[in-house]
């Protein structure tokens, strides 16, 4: 059989990016088809060896950050990729929409969904691009052309997959189709090898990206008014105001770690006293699998696909709200609990990449 994988682009270095290196694992010879790739960058350094083909408009994508404001191009992008000599192709796909090309009569088509696009459906984004006027037109009108897309292509998909619950939710109303939950990959063995022995230090973590959708500044805030110890993983991802002015608001309790190698921040993860995730409809939320595949509770908002991973008072506690008022009540909760780290890992063993292998595998066996 022969197959192909799609992505979005290869730029970012995030959990989307982390299930198509699963993917194309598992199906090693499957070539990578995307609208641009950059070899200088988080995703070009892991995707090297891979072969990987990029669409006709990637030399104009890759100047600066052309790929955003020239989304309105994607139905030609996508266009332009033709997968006609392909038996199966799995798509992986979210906010740069991932469908649209070009297949044989006797292609199946397999979507894994990380998400329906955030900005086209009133989700909150990284970047507030509703804040200025023009950009605020201009998005406008490239969004109704795009739902238009957005919705003829996802009719052409013959199978769903999505990683969550909470996305399986919005697959059923933005596009009317039913879809099947695989959770994404975590190397929880990997993460409880690498922590072995490891002592806990008195810090709270974070790890996300630099950009204004993951509560970042709400817990930030609350860490000051708190004294609370706090790490922060991530880098800016091109979204240097909001990653200045969060540098701005954190005093000297808040360390800006910048972004890390696996091996270090599973450390990291291992040494933390808890793990903070505060962003309010996270499409499933990697990272708190991965801090208790090291053994490290989480604090977490209640809503999105932390409600899938996390069992209150027994590997983490949720928040209602970010404000200082509610953190405060939870870092009391929290220190008031005797976690039992055993029972924390053992939760986070149902993510595991083998899992994932063998339920893609059934998946596309049936189809």
């Amino acid at each position: 059989m022969k197959i192909a994988l799609v992505h979005d682009y290869l730029r970012d270095l995030g959990g989307a990016e982390r299930v198509l290196l699963a993917l194309s694992d598992i199906y090693p010879e499957a070539p990578i088809y995307t609208a641009f790739y950059s070899k200088n960058s988080p995703a070009g350094e892991v995707f090297a060896k891979k072969t990987i083909h990029e669409s006709a408009f990637a030399p104009l994508l890759k100047i600066w950050r052309l790929y955003s404001p020239l989304r309105f191009l994607l139905p030609w992008i996508w266009g332009s990729i033709d997968l006609s000599d392909y038996d199966l192709v799995i798509t992986s796909c979210s906010n740069y929409i991932a469908r649209g090309f070009k297949v044989g009569k006797n292609t199946k088509v397999v979507a894994y969904c990380h998400t329906p696009p955030r900005f086209l459906y009133g989700m909150k984004t990284g970047y507030d691009w509703k804040k200025n006027f023009f950009t605020r037109m201009y998005g406008l009108v490239v969004a109704h052309f795009l739902r238009v897309f957005d919705w003829e292509s996802a009719q052409k998909i013959d199978h769903w997959i999505v990683n969550s619950e909470n996305v399986r939710a919005r697959v059923k109303k933005y596009y009317r189709k039913d879809a099947v939950v695989i959770y994404p990959p975590i190397e929880t063995e990997k993460l409880s090898r690498a922590t072995q022995g490891v002592t806990k230090e008195n810090y709270f973590l974070i790890v996300a990206r630099l950009v204004g959708s993951k509560g970042l500044e709400e817990a930030i805030v609350a860490a000051n008014e708190l004294d609370v110890p706090l790490k922060v993983v991530g880098d800016a991802d091109g979204f240097t105001a909001v990653a200045n002015r969060l540098r701005g608001i954190g005093k000297s309790n808040v360390e800006f770690v910048g972004r890390v190698n696996d091996e270090k921040l599973w450390k990291l993860y291992a040494k933390a006293r808890g793990f903070i995730a505060l962003a309010r409809d996270e499409d499933f939320g990697m990272t708190v699998v991965e801090a208790q595949a090291a053994g490290t509770p989480v604090i977490a908002f209640n809503g999105g696909g932390f409600t899938e991973s996390i069992i209150d008072g027994k590997t983490g506690i949720f928040v209602n709200d970010t404000d200082v008022a509610t953190l405060k009540k939870a870092f009391k909760r929290f220190s008031q609990i005797k976690w039992d780290k055993k029972v924390i890992m053992k939760n986070a063993d149902r993510f595991g990449v083998a899992r994932f292998e063998r339920e893609i595998k059934q998946l596309v066996e049936a189809v």
